[in-house]
């Protein structure tokens, strides 16, 4: 009898913890019946029916999303390679799990496509100057696509324009060219102003 006793206090225990679910406050669970959706449930303790419902976990907070890097061809035919960082927040947990087969596999490629083609829109000077446009310009597009799988976009970060090898060390002669042009028209500047200077002086001295 005890036996039976303790079998049936263990039996009890079991469905309860497979009935009681805990819900934390940045979360929403989502209860599917024989795998359909049936309902959602906030935080704090909620209840399924063991063996016949379940429940999926969303988290709710802002995440990030990494975009691997990629190759991408400016607009004046110059391979940069570029990746990126997604932040975005999940506005409705049902159309997240249901309307795409998977979110972040989803979006990480939607990215990559309209990385290729904004970037592919501007010369390589415009591309490395333009972080800030490309981003914005980014966040309204994936923003939109991404509205039907109840998602926001919060932001977009490029984290890195590569150029190549050589084309990196071209701009950087060209960089210390630049620097030792505006250095001798500063030395030429300063002699002038001192030469001047002491033209003047000679003159008021007469």
């Amino acid at each position: 009898m005890i036996v039976w006793i303790f079998f049936a206090v263990i039996v009890i225990l079991i469905i309860a913890a497979k009935s009681i679910k805990i819900v934390r406050p940045w979360q929403k669970g989502l209860i599917e019946r024989l795998g359909k959706y049936r309902r959602t449930a906030g935080s704090g303790l909620t209840t399924i029916v063991p063996f016949i419902e379940s429940i999926k976990i969303t988290d709710m907070r802002e995440q990030v999303v990494d975009v691997p890097p990629q190759a991408v061809i400016t607009k004046d035919n110059v391979a940069v390679e570029v990746d990126a960082v997604i932040y975005h927040e999940i506005t409705d947990p049902v159309k997240v799990n249901y309307n795409v087969v998977d979110f972040l596999v989803a979006t990480t490629k939607l990215a990559q496509t309209n990385l290729r083609n904004v970037i592919g829109d501007m010369s390589l000077d415009e591309s490395l100057t333009s972080r800030e446009t490309i981003n914005a310009k980014l966040r309204d597009i994936l923003d939109l696509a991404t509205d039907k799988w109840g998602t926001k976009i919060t932001r977009v970060e490029i984290q890195r324009i590569e150029p190549p090898s050589d084309v990196t060390d071209a701009m950087h002669k060209q960089m210390k060219a630049e620097r030792e042009r505006r250095a001798m028209i500063a030395t030429a500047d300063g002699q002038r102003e001192a030469a001047i200077k002491i033209a003047e002086g000679d003159k008021q001295s007469k």
